[in-house]
């Protein structure tokens, strides 16, 4: 959540979708790990003159307010790509794709920060969702000092 982390995430995410070819509307996953990164793609999105949406996807509804589980400028029908800051097991990229579906959204593929090399990339992936990852774990211990 530095401005340093989320001018360096925002745009390298960006370009990776872009690389993609995902043409997605709008980008959000599970609060709250997804949000920051999000919103730095977004920002990043607007700053090159190719707005994206940031959205979230709560954990459960609210008993109050609107109820729902997705909250921000998410529409039915967009093509979304939903963000993780670490895959482990997968399973909150699967839980937001659900919310995301049921909500008529469209999953482009997911893309995380750090894939932890821990089973959740081929959960996803057997889910038939591509997935990106900036980097793995066993670039970053390799990065560590000895």
């Amino acid at each position: 959540m530095s401005p340093e982390g989320l001018a360096l995430i925002g745009p390298l995410a960006l370009d990776a979708i872009t690389h993609a070819g995902w043409a997605v509307q709008a980008v959000g996953g599970l609060t709250l790990g997804a949000d920051p990164v999000s919103y730095a793609i977004a920002y990043a999105s607007a700053l090159q003159g190719t707005p994206v949406r940031a959205f979230t996807v709560r954990k459960e509804a609210k008993a109050h307010g609107t109820g729902r589980l997705i909250e921000g400028p998410f529409r039915e029908g967009d093509r979304v790509a939903v963000i993780e800051d670490v895959i482990t097991t997968g399973g909150s990229a699967l839980r937001a794709m659900a919310s995301i579906r049921d909500a008529g959204g469209v999953v482009a593929g997911v893309l995380s920060l750090v894939d932890r090399e821990e089973g959740g990339r081929e959960a996803i992936e057997d889910a038939g969702v591509p997935v990106l990852s900036l980097a793995r774990a066993a670039d970053i211990v390799r990065l560590l000092p000895a």
